[in-house]
């Protein structure tokens, strides 16, 4: 077993050598730089990530920087990566670095695992990349790759089966260059064994892998079959003045936790809002006018949305007025309100355009 895993380490070099990707962050062992490149990362395409990645380097170029950001503006800055506790974690963990560290990035995984929203996969990433620990990474590609390299049954998404695939990435780990592995380990899964029609002509343990032997590619990983979708009905209000309109910051406990959104009711049904239920909510509205209709999916709910026109002229407390079309972008928002409020309050509607588009 020793001299296969010599053998797997010496091919994984070499084909990662060969094939790595040119990343902003790859390369570097600055430990604020790889904690923030693999934080935007998850549940992220590197090609959706790595703008934010750069536009974070730029404004908070350091950790200190960071911890002195202000909070909206982070969330401005993540506007459309999604996974919003993301971004508020990044701030509390910096925080929390100047304050248990003074400002300097711990080096031990221990201390690294308890900074806030960081778990064991971005804690062994960090201190295996930036100060050569040997500590084996786990996230979804590596998962695939050994599921498929060594025939791991396990699914991948049961709790009780982490340890199962951690003692085999900790079998294989190089202790000596634990952060090159780590990267190859991702980049393979990343590139070649990709979840649907992986390419194994081009993988380095093909004569190695299990599920190619077998066939099983189509088969491993095998995952428990964990969601339960949830279907919400939401109903935006706007005045439909782009001088003019009204929004509000969302509480803690739901999605879009401190972003901005506009005055909204929330229904158990599908179908047009009436100006009844309006009335009902505490809206002071003679009439609805929908506009715009669109599904948003998120990784446990589907958002049913339909923006409204209306004649609303009460306002409830809590509600920000912003007097021109620009005042908008100051502000951290979902991403269906940002598609919403650019077509809508940027380029007026004419009567040639349907009256529903889905998106």
């Amino acid at each position: 077993m020793f001299k296969e895993n010599d053998k797997l380490r010496s091919k994984l070099f070499s084909w990662y050598q060969d094939n790595q990707r040119v990343l902003p962050w790859r390369g570097s062992r600055d430990p604020y730089k790889i904690w923030l490149s693999e934080v935007i990362m998850q549940q992220t395409r590197v090609a959706q990530g790595t703008p934010y990645y750069l536009r974070f380097i730029e404004k908070y170029p350091t950790v200190v920087a960071l911890a002195v950001a202000d909070e909206q503006e982070v969330l401005k800055l993540w506007e459309g990566l999604g996974y919003y506790s993301r971004g508020r974690n990044l701030l509390k963990a910096a925080r929390q670095i100047m304050v248990e560290f003074d400002g300097t990035f711990p080096k031990d995984y221990n201390e690294v695992i308890k900074l806030k929203g960081i778990g064991p996969y971005t804690a062994a990433a960090i201190v295996s990349i930036a100060f050569k620990k040997p500590f084996a990474v786990l996230d979804g590609n590596v998962f695939r790759v050994l599921a498929r390299l060594y025939g791991i049954e396990a699914p991948v998404n049961a709790a009780w089966a982490r340890k199962i695939f951690q003692e085999h990435a900790d079998m294989m780990l190089d202790k000596r260059r634990p952060g090159t592995f780590n990267e190859a380990m991702m980049e393979l899964g990343a590139t070649v064994c990709l979840p649907a029609n992986p390419l194994c002509e081009s993988c380095p343990f093909g004569f190695y892998c299990y599920a190619k032997s077998k066939n099983l590619q189509g088969v491993l990983p095998r995952k428990l079959d964990l969601k339960k979708v949830k279907t919400r009905f939401l109903h935006y209000l706007f005045t439909g003045n782009p001088e003019q309109f009204i929004i509000h910051q969302r509480q803690a406990g739901d999605i879009w936790q401190g972003l901005f959104e506009l005055p909204l009711i929330e229904t158990k049904h599908d179908g047009i809002l009436s100006t009844q239920e309006a009335e009902n909510n505490g809206e002071a509205i003679t009439f609805l006018k929908p506009v715009k209709k669109m599904t948003h999916k998120l990784t446990h709910q589907r958002l049913e949305i339909v923006f409204y026109e209306t004649d609303m002229r009460v306002l409830v407390n809590g509600h920000c007025v912003i007097t021109d079309s620009i005042g908008y972008k100051r502000y951290p928002l979902p991403k269906p309100l940002e598609l919403f409020l650019k077509e809508y309050l940027c380029k007026p509607v004419t009567a040639a355009e349907p009256e529903f588009q889905e998106i």
